[in-house]
């Protein structure tokens, strides 16, 4: 990585790994979800509110972590973290109805919640701006391949060795992750020109502002829109797409395993290009700025993802719908470092772990509400159609709002 040298390297492939187990953990639910359906006996409308607790603690801890991580350090934010989600990923062989199930999944989401906040202020500790959008997208790439090999393992686990022993095995990774990265990681490197590391972005705020004053601003409302709608299109994909295969689809467990790899592939591909395009774009645009850049890649791969995924409800057959699912998630991952790296761009260096834990704490109430409305769809209509047009089309309105409302953050020593 340039100047951070073999260190940063070493950063970076810790935050990948945490990426990979994230969701590995996190996917692990929908893949085994038939299972624990059957076991639990829940009912459709059931299984769509314990996707959605997940979110009810992640959402809440996205924004606690965020602000943990510019108080006491992303490294033991992180570290703990990690602990917690993995005993709680553990803790999942205890349920024994829906409410067991539904608190679990809460504690496990509030484990998880800041992740992705800690890793932007880690990102900000360690690599200079010129370079953070890449290593923003290479370092959250893991999550979806965290998602696509988690089909196959807990599928094939939960096939031989029953549902209930796969999240174990999550545990134990998590575990062994928290213990490396506690001994091994630093919060900030120790011999490198700190200057360059600290300097702001062209367009960033050169004054410490408070953070209540951005947490008023139109570009972070409005960006954290747009990453709602991410994550609505995300989270409907990531807790009922194994089941819209088998249901809808006609799929049996081992094929819906096999199936579900191929947008998650895609998705890592289109994540860890993400920063790449978006610094790409940025230098052959550089006289229209930098915030310039970051619009174009997400207005023009948000819009795209939201007509794949509304199309993918419509058809008939289950290769086109799988291959409109992929293409959805291929162009949403392409967002995927975008609004981690508007962050970086408008906000100083001091507010960066709050105000992206804001801004990830909004977008995750899609997780909240999107599987819930989901199951009420399923179970009042008896087919996907409508929740595909749904998630479509609040993509398409945040695309448009991007285009409008996304604008430096100007510098008012009056409300600092």
């Amino acid at each position: 990585m340039g100047k951070i040298g073999s260190n940063g390297k070493i950063i970076l492939i810790f935050l990948f790994l945490a990426g990979v187990i994230n969701y590995l953990d996190r996917s692990a639910l929908s893949v085994a979800a038939p299972f624990i359906q059957d076991d639990l006996k829940l009912s459709p409308s059931q299984m769509g509110i314990i996707f959605s607790s997940f979110s009810i603690g992640y959402a809440i801890f996205n924004f606690i972590g965020g602000i943990a991580s510019d108080k006491f350090g992303a490294k033991i934010t992180l570290f703990v973290a990690m602990i917690v989600w993995s005993l709680f990923s553990g803790a999942i062989v205890l349920v024994v109805g829906f409410l067991s199930l539904f608190i679990v999944r809460i504690l496990f989401g509030m484990g998880e919640g800041p992740i992705s906040s800690t890793i932007n202020k880690m990102v900000n500790n360690w690599y200079p701006p010129s370079k953070r959008a890449t290593v923003i997208g290479l370092a959250n790439s893991g999550t979806p391949l965290g998602g696509a090999i988690s089909g196959p393992i807990v599928g094939y686990i939960a096939l031989h060795l029953g549902w209930r022993f796969s999240f174990i095995v999550l545990m134990i990774i998590g575990i062994i992750w928290a213990i490396c990265w506690w001994f091994f990681a630093k919060e900030k490197p120790d011999h490198i020109d700190q200057t360059e590391i600290d300097k702001k972005a062209a367009i960033a705020p050169t004054t410490s502002f408070k953070l209540s004053y951005y947490l008023k601003q139109p570009t972070v409302l409005i960006t954290a829109f747009a990453f709602f709608t991410y994550n609505y299109i995300l989270f409907f994909f990531l807790t009922w797409f194994p089941s819209y295969l088998i249901d809808a689809r006609n799929l049996s467990l081992e094929n819906m395993s096999i199936v579900t790899v191929i947008p998650w592939v895609l998705g890592f591909i289109g994540l860890a290009f993400s920063g790449i395009v978006s610094d790409f774009v940025h230098r052959h645009t550089a006289q229209k700025g930098v915030l310039f850049s970051r619009k174009l890649v997400l207005v023009v791969c948000l819009f795209i993802s939201a007509i794949c995924i509304g199309l993918s409800g419509l058809v008939t057959t289950t290769v086109s719908a799988v291959t409109l699912v992929a293409l959805s998630v291929l162009f949403l991952y392409l967002t995927g470092a975008i609004y981690w790296a508007i962050a970086q761009d408008v906000v100083d260096g001091k507010n960066i772990g709050s105000v992206g834990g804001f801004m990830h704490f909004l977008a995750n109430t899609a997780g909240i509400i999107g599987p819930t409305i989901t199951g009420y769809i399923v179970q009042t209509t008896g087919t996907y159609t409508a929740a595909f047009l749904l998630a479509g089309g609040l993509a398409v309105i945040a695309s448009i709002s991007v285009i409008f409302f996304v604008k430096p953050i100007t510098d008012k020593s009056s409300n600092a």
